[in-house]
């Protein structure tokens, strides 16, 4: 494909030779032919010496184009070099039409051109709007409502009475609405089950990956905003509510009754207290322990988390203790 016709669908600035390529890439592995770019300063340096045949780059870049490489530039060098990747990979297609071994509940409607794939399971009073894609082995139960352009990969399920927008993806192993950790103590001490009565509802847009669980509430809802994304094996407790944008990436865990606000970040493996705040634009960093509310905009890492600077001066601090004591011991 040519750099001119690329840089014309993504409405990007070509600046050098109009080259064929073939396939998008990563710089380290980017060969000619190949189209890569360069969205973080990590890698800068990497432009000098990559042998792409072209760099998705910022406006303002610095260096490039070459005799062999040429630039692409926009102000959004990965957005672009993702919506690249639409334009070699070919997605696999499904075809409208219902597997004989199917089992949909005569009450269910669902809309036009869906693909129901082989063993799934659609229980009664289920809608599903137009153009679902719903693979082998998904299990929908009663009651559910679902919107337009539904994908759900194998073995994801939805129980009863969960509540989903359009354009909403659930990856393989997904549970939507099973039961949250609710327990109250009997008289006898032993463990007395909360009835989960609730729902949950994911807003349009949704992305919810690998074996990740949203529970459903003992009472009201947990709700996941519009164009939340959350990654695999991320734990969303009951009566939660995870705001819009926002990124909760791979084994987050949210007790209940945690609100987080919008277009916030919690990295890997970070853990947030149950009936927490956690502001709009929080970012926290790899394995945070959050036990009280975050304000607005901060960036925290540690346990208990406190501010990201303060907690890198700590660290630096905490490296040094035991040249601190070899000196005490001294005097």
């Amino acid at each position: 494909m040519k750099l001119s016709a690329i840089a014309q669908q993504l409405d990007v600035r070509l600046d050098g030779p109009d080259a064929d390529v073939h396939r998008v890439i990563g710089i380290e592995e980017a060969q000619p032919g190949d189209l890569t770019f360069i969205a973080n300063p990590k890698y800068a340096s990497m432009a000098k010496t990559t042998r792409a045949s072209a760099v998705f780059v910022d406006e303002q870049f610095p260096g490039l184009p070459t005799a062999t490489t040429a630039a692409l530039r926009t102000k959004n060098p990965y957005h672009a070099f993702a919506r690249a990747i639409e334009l070699f990979y070919e997605s696999p297609e499904y075809a409208p039409g219902v597997h004989s071994t199917a089992i949909i509940d005569p009450t269910a409607k669902i809309g036009a051109r869906g693909h129901i794939g082989a063993y799934a399971v659609i229980g009664p009073d289920v809608t599903i709007g137009d153009d679902a894609v719903i693979m082998p082995h998904v299990v929908i139960y009663s009651g559910v409502r679902i919107g337009h352009r539904f994908t759900a990969h194998a073995h994801a399920i939805v129980r009863e009475h969960v509540r989903i927008g359009d354009d909403v993806i659930l990856q393989n192993g997904v549970v939507i609405g099973g039961d949250g950790f609710g327990f109250a103590k009997d008289n006898d001490g032993r463990w007395y089950k909360i009835v989960q009565s609730g729902t949950t509802v994911l807003g349009n847009g949704v992305e919810v990956q690998a074996n990740a669980t949203v529970d459903r509430a003992s009472i009201g809802e947990t709700t996941v905003a519009d164009n939340a994304k959350i990654d695999n094996l991320v734990q969303v407790g009951h009566g939660s509510k995870v705001g819009k944008r926002t990124l909760l990436c791979a084994q987050v865990g949210l007790a209940g009754s945690t609100e987080v606000g919008n277009d916030v970040i919690l990295a890997g493996q970070v853990g947030v207290a149950g009936h927490c705040r956690i502001g709009d634009k929080v970012i926290a960093t790899a394995q945070s322990g959050i036990p009280n509310d975050v304000p607005d905009g901060t960036m925290v890492s540690g346990y208990p988390a406190i501010e990201n600077r303060q907690w890198l001066r700590s660290v630096a601090i905490f490296n040094k203790l035991p040249e601190l004591v070899k000196e005490l011991r001294k005097k």
